[in-house]
């Protein structure tokens, strides 16, 4: 298996395939100089771009400025394996974990937002290869079929449409040869362009009247009592508020990264499948799926018929910006074994691209707000995953703290709160060694590593 996943890998571009496109606009000029806003939101990933949006449509005449250190999108929003769901909190299973009693509030926040997610796409006629086929959550071998069983009972009590498919009819979704059950969630799920997303929510700022400067990256925040003074590269700005969407990056105030880690995620892409070679695996509804291995993939197809194929971590000491390592073909010839354990039947496939982007892993799993500079600046990012539409979620509620709303939600404890504190480096990057090495390791070897995986699950992180 190692020397197919080596040869697939063959010329394969190290960069993410959905930012390889002639599609990409044109890049807005940094800031120089000296500025005035009434709002700064540092950082042009999917958590900025939508609240520069959300603010913007709320009160037209606010001076809203946006910068973003790189190119709108390059940090992690145009990295993402891109299945969108309903859930803000990173999965109904992830909720019942984190905040059972308000788990009803959250179900109905994270239906509101995905329509406000539609409702913006559609009235900025933002086209991002959208389509709504659903999330197809899948056992791998028959031990993990009373996890896929268990998911069923609890989406089926909170109202989700949803299907519990067996070995068979879950092949015939998707045929594989590990696939021993799935759970099909049929709506308001799928997966998008993450790109293109970006690129037309950026057109839609710009729209708006958002003053949008890329390369432009923030050097500090100074507090000058009654307002902060934003000093990037080559110019400030001096505002009353400013909100960080800076996420796993963790840009804006030295206390963010004492809450989260940076934890790099893999993907491949093939390319185009042939016809005859789609016929094999199905897939005919196309869903976004998921499936149990301690070490978690999840797969998608393109609009060309391409499979991406993501999942496998890793964490590197003092959170590089552009990991060396990630920039060879190493660390994806294990995922590249994975996809073809997954779909022995696609010996022929090759990949064409192979990338790495930037998750904020949190004790929560799910977004929290900081706040800074006595309230003047939020913090709203930890998505740990399930960005592309949980980041609307976070940026709607990021600017109400922000602006200091009298909103019933704000009173739910995932506002009020926040994930416990991880251990600095080096300790972080040893746990966090032993832990990807567990997880790689713990099917196929077991022993003390679903122990280690069960007491890093008790301190916060569900691992298991």
């Amino acid at each position: 298996m190692t020397s197919l996943a080596t040869r697939a890998l063959n010329d394969v571009t190290l960069f993410p395939y959905w930012l390889d496109s002639p599609d990409a606009p044109a890049t807005e000029p940094q800031l120089i100089g000296r500025s005035e806003a009434d709002l700064v939101i540092v950082g042009g990933g999917f958590t900025g771009l939508w609240a520069s949006i959300i603010a913007k449509e709320a009160n037209p005449d606010q001076d809203v400025v946006l910068i973003e250190a790189e190119k709108i999108a390059y940090g992690a929003s145009g990295r993402p394996g891109a299945i969108v769901s309903t859930s803000v909190m990173h999965g109904l299973h992830n909720a019942v974990r984190i905040f059972p009693n308000d788990l009803d509030q959250l179900e109905q926040l994270g239906h509101r937002n995905m329509e406000g997610f539609l409702d913006t796409i559609k009235r900025h006629k933002i086209e991002c290869d959208q389509e709504w086929n659903g999330e197809l959550t899948v056992a791998v071998g028959p031990e993990n079929v009373p996890v896929v069983q268990e998911e069923y009972d609890l989406h089926v009590k909170h109202g989700h449409e949803v299907e519990l498919l067996d070995a068979e009819a879950v092949r015939g979704h998707l045929n594989s040869p590990l696939f021993h059950g799935g759970l099909w969630s049929k709506k308001n799920s799928g997966t998008v362009n993450p790109a293109k997303l970006a690129w037309g929510l950026k057109r839609a700022a710009i729209s708006l009247g958002v003053r949008l400067y890329e390369e432009c990256p923030m050097k500090r925040i100074e507090d000058e009592g009654s307002y902060l003074r934003v000093v990037t590269r080559d110019g400030e700005i001096k505002t009353p508020k400013v909100l960080l969407g800076t996420n796993a990056f963790a840009v804006g105030h030295k206390k963010i990264r004492s809450r989260i880690a940076m934890v790099r995620d893999r993907i491949v892409m093939t390319e185009p499948l042939s016809d005859e070679q789609l016929a094999r695996v199905g897939w005919k509804n196309r869903q976004g799926v998921y499936d149990t291995r301690t070490q978690l993939n999840y797969m998608r197809l393109t609009k060309d018929n391409r499979i991406l194929f993501g999942g496998r971590l890793g964490y590197f000491i003092n959170s590089p910006r552009d990991p060396e390592l990630d920039r060879t073909t190493q660390p994806y010839e294990r995922l590249a074994g994975a996809f073809f354990s997954t779909f022995p039947q696609l010996e022929d496939i090759r990949f064409t691209h192979a990338w790495s982007g930037p998750i904020a892993l949190t004790t929560r799993m799910a977004v929290h707000f900081q706040s800074y500079y006595d309230g003047k600046a939020v913090y709203a990012g930890g998505y740990s995953g399930f960005g592309v539409s949980t980041s609307r979620f976070g940026a709607e509620m990021g600017l109400a703290k922000l602006n200091g709303e009298d909103r019933p939600e704000l009173q739910l404890e995932f506002a009020r709160t926040m994930p416990n504190k991880i251990p600095p480096d080096p300790f972080r990057y040893i746990g966090a060694q032993i832990t990807m090495y567990a997880m790689d390791t713990a099917d196929a070897k077991g022993g003390w590593r679903n122990l280690w995986l069960k007491a890093v699950t008790k301190l916060g992180f569900p691992l298991t």
